[in-house]
């Protein structure tokens, strides 16, 4: 006999199981998508920081001013740093250059030799390195800066040791501009009190000298954030670039326990005279953001501020497409500040 009641329980169990099985089936392409972000994250932030700088080759000795080969140490007290050092007689202080990731000490191959003459004959030591990863240096991967200030601090630190000037003007290409900055900023100021050197670590304390060994910067190309030397370079060269164009940097950084930096704003305050120099058509930094950091920095620090976009050039072509400008904005710039009367 029927009791009154329906039963519904075999249509609510087939509901439930539906439901069951469209969500597992969403879980488990949410989750295949975040696999494969996070795979092509890894995928291409290894293949990046694998950039090998090449060698330099095809130099001619019989070209190349007289210098002599250094060996030292990454200030991390584990890489090993080729360079070559150049002297004059007299020298007002040392130029260390600083290049770009993947390139090597002579960033801008054989016609870099004259503006290395040139400030030979000024009277400016010059001292080029490899960093880790290119050249004939040590170290097995690229961080785009994220490391690689230690070997500045490394180089400045061997130039200390073999120069008899006592000061250095450090000239970051590219992604040099950040390891020149980072290096810069993560010495102790000038005259610090016991409390305030406390706060550094005991290597940076032992390198013997702080930020006013500094005299100057050179800056090719600098990016208002250390980033932005990465984001194009995945959107450019890896799949699905513009998807990753924001955890490969973060990849990089978190493998190098770094932060980003507002490069901007560190050049910015700087207190010593800095020259920029840029393409007025780089679209990789874009001429337009490193407009926005010179503004920034003249606002702050005008008078010892100088910068020069030289036209039709993209990023870091600006000395292969006007060498004579270039080398003419460098020598004018050190002899504005560093020139030293008879």
């Amino acid at each position: 006999m029927s009791n009154g009641f329906v039963s519904f329980s075999g249509n609510s169990s087939g509901k439930k199981s539906s439901f069951v099985m469209r969500f597992a089936l969403v879980f488990s392409i949410l989750a295949l998508i975040i696999i494969s972000f996070i795979a092509l994250t890894v995928f291409s932030s290894n293949r990046l920081m694998s950039l090998k700088g090449y060698e330099v080759t095809n130099v001619p000795s019989n070209i190349l001013p007289s210098y002599s080969t250094t060996s030292f140490q990454s200030a991390d007290g584990q890489t090993s740093l080729q360079g070559w050092f150049f002297k004059t007689k007299n020298p007002i202080s040392t130029i260390i250059v600083v290049h770009n990731a993947g390139s090597n000490r002579l960033q801008f191959g054989v016609e870099m030799i004259d503006m290395i003459e040139g400030w030979l004959e000024n009277g400016y030591n010059v001292f080029m390195f490899d960093q880790r990863n290119c050249g004939t240096s040590g170290g097995d991967i690229c961080t785009y800066g994220y490391l690689e200030w230690q070997d500045v601090l490394g180089a400045i630190a061997i130039v200390k040791q073999i120069s008899v000037t006592t000061d250095v003007i450090l000239y970051g290409i590219g992604t040099g501009c950040t390891s020149s900055i980072i290096a810069y900023t993560s010495l102790p100021p000038a005259n610090a009190s016991e409390q305030t050197l406390s706060s550094y670590s005991q290597r940076i304390r032992n390198l013997g000298f702080d930020r006013s060994y500094v005299i100057g910067m050179i800056l090719d190309s600098p990016a208002k954030e250390s980033d932005d030397y990465i984001k194009p370079e995945v959107i450019q060269s890896e799949p699905l670039g513009f998807i990753t164009q924001f955890s490969v940097p973060y990849a990089i950084r978190v493998s190098s326990s770094a932060t980003n930096v507002s490069l901007a704003a560190e050049i910015a305050r700087l207190p010593i005279p800095v020259l920029i120099l840029y393409g007025g058509h780089d679209t990789f930094i874009g001429a337009d953001k490193i407009d926005q950091i010179i503004t920034e920095r003249s606002r702050l620090n005008s008078s010892i501020t100088r910068s020069i976009m030289v036209s039709g050039a993209g990023y870091l072509e600006e000395y292969s497409i006007n060498k004579n400008q270039y080398i003419d904005t460098v020598t004018d710039f050190l002899n504005s500040f560093y020139m030293v009367d008879d």
